[in-house]
């Protein structure tokens, strides 16, 4: 069983260069380590979510604030996470956390975490993301669908995250077809679970399907997170949040096979 449709793009995808995007770490107090790394030089890096608290938290946090401002000295966009949760959550409530990371960290645009992915929800979205936009010149949006949504989403993000979930799933996933009407620019894929021995196969699989922004981790889901926190710690295509906290193993081992990359 193929684990890759062929499309439009052909042998050129092969040629895409891939970057990272962070879907966001733990509080810089817990990964002193991991928020160091991302101001290395030579570190592909295009951006970082920054989650404070499952959003902006209830007061500015001045560890956020300082990893935050070392971010964007090195010209890296820090991206303000703002949970959508499949469209339950109100207009209002987003913009509101939108204005405290703004008005707290000065964040550069915005993930829209859990953001729903059928053509009914396109009209919400949309005076979302306007919204979000007229908040910050030049501001940019990720979509995080965590699948192939309804096309349509594809006009109102910067980039969208069409895949985030296990291993196990991405090396036997399709590429919808619609994709290889944009550029790779356009599409983020986030994995976990993934072994060091498959990192030039998921790294192929990102560039055939068309897929610049990557973040892969070794990391798995545990089965000892209490119940009661599930609901609030899900991000990036519903993997609990705890998946993305730290950096892989392999991190060294990754930047080296990407190569140097500057911030778009």
């Amino acid at each position: 069983m193929p684990h890759l449709t062929r499309s439009t793009r052909g042998a050129a995808s092969t040629e895409v260069r891939v970057g990272f995007g962070i879907p966001g770490f733990a509080h810089p107090l817990v990964a002193s380590v991991e928020w160091a790394e991302l101001t290395r030089p030579g570190t592909p890096l295009k951006w970082v979510v920054l989650n404070v608290a499952n959003g902006p938290g209830e007061r500015p946090d001045p560890h956020c604030l300082e990893a935050a401002g070392r971010l964007r000295n090195a010209g890296i966009r820090v991206l303000g996470h703002l949970d959508a949760t499949y469209g339950a959550r109100s207009f209002g409530e987003l913009v509101s956390d939108a204005h405290r990371y703004l008005d707290w960290y000065q964040v550069d645009g915005f993930s829209l975490d859990r953001c729903p992915t059928e053509r009914a929800a396109l009209p919400e979205v949309r005076r979302t993301v306007t919204t979000l936009r007229a908040l910050i010149d030049d501001a940019h949006i990720v979509l995080g669908h965590g699948s192939h949504p309804y096309p349509g989403y594809a006009e109102m993000g910067d980039q969208l995250v069409t895949f985030a979930g296990p291993w196990s799933d991405y090396r036997w996933s399709q590429v919808a077809e619609w994709t290889a009407d944009y550029p790779p620019e356009r599409f983020c894929h986030f994995v976990h679970g993934m072994p060091l021995g498959h990192l030039d196969e998921a790294l192929r699989i990102a560039r055939w399907q068309g897929a610049s922004t990557i973040y892969f981790t070794d990391r798995v889901e545990s089965n000892r997170v209490p119940s009661d926190r599930v609901a609030s710690d899900r991000v990036a295509g519903g993997a609990t949040r705890d998946l993305w906290e730290s950096l892989p193993g392999y991190w060294d081992e990754i930047v080296s096979r990407i190569g140097t990359g500057v911030s778009e």
